[in-house]
């Protein structure tokens, strides 16, 4: 049996178009018409990815809403935003709340199938890394690959699987700066500017949140961003 796949989308046609095509690409894919729905669902059980749309029935935002629940519950679940809301906002919206991919209903089957095993293959790529790569300690920070954990002076940061990426991709060469090509490329992102911009100010969010005194991914305007040590 494939890996499991939820697809959040209150358009009948279109949600069973995507559990069928999921399920030709090996996938166990279950479709859900609501947020109400979906949640009673990953109540019992979480699948292994969750696919959203924004607008799900009378909720206009309700996937919002459900982005917020999931990462409530699991900080690494992988979950991708697939609407046809395309706006810089709702994009911007959708990643601040933790979703780790955010694609328009005009993105090909193929191309949603490849960005799907991105993700798991980020995930198994974590656990299994090279054996000098196990553990990443600079002062305060450890980095730990095969748990995909992040602890701050022994406190846990909750990171989504392409920001534990984007953190990983930053710490392995503290004082080198990464600029947004090398950071779509190692976190396997397509986007823009504001898109990492918008990442990289949720993950220091998060640091700021346990360590207000934290000022370790600087951005080197213009070129990108870099760990200091």
């Amino acid at each position: 049996m494939g890996r499991s796949i939820a697809i959040v989308e209150d358009e009948p046609l279109i949600r069973a178009n995507y559990v069928e095509a999921l399920t030709r690409f090996g996938y166990e894919a279950r479709g859900y018409g609501s947020r109400a729905e979906a949640s009673n669902a990953f109540a019992m059980r979480l699948p292994e990815l969750v696919i959203i749309d924004i607008g799900l029935g009378d909720e206009p935002e309700g996937g919002f809403d459900l982005c917020r629940e999931l990462r409530a519950k699991s900080a690494t679940l992988p979950l991708i935003f697939l609407t046809a809301r395309d706006s810089d906002f709702d994009v911007i919206s959708g990643l601040r709340l933790g979703a780790d991919d955010y694609l328009s209903k005009d993105t090909s089957l193929h191309q949603l199938a490849a960005r799907i095993a991105a993700l798991f293959r980020r995930i198994e790529s974590l656990k299994t890394p090279a054996a000098s790569e196990n553990v990443i300690e600079h002062g305060p920070l450890r980095l730990e690959s095969e748990r995909m954990r992040i602890t701050w002076n022994g406190t846990e940061i909750p990171l989504t699987v392409t920001e534990f990426w984007m953190v990983h991709t930053l710490v392995r060469f503290p004082g080198h700066v990464k600029n947004r090509d090398q950071l779509m490329r190692e976190a396997e992102l397509v986007v823009d500017d504001a898109t990492i911009t918008s990442h990289i100010k949720r993950i220091r969010k998060k640091f700021v949140a346990l360590a207000p005194d934290f000022d370790a991914i600087e951005t080197v305007h213009g070129v990108g961003y870099r760990w200091t040590p």
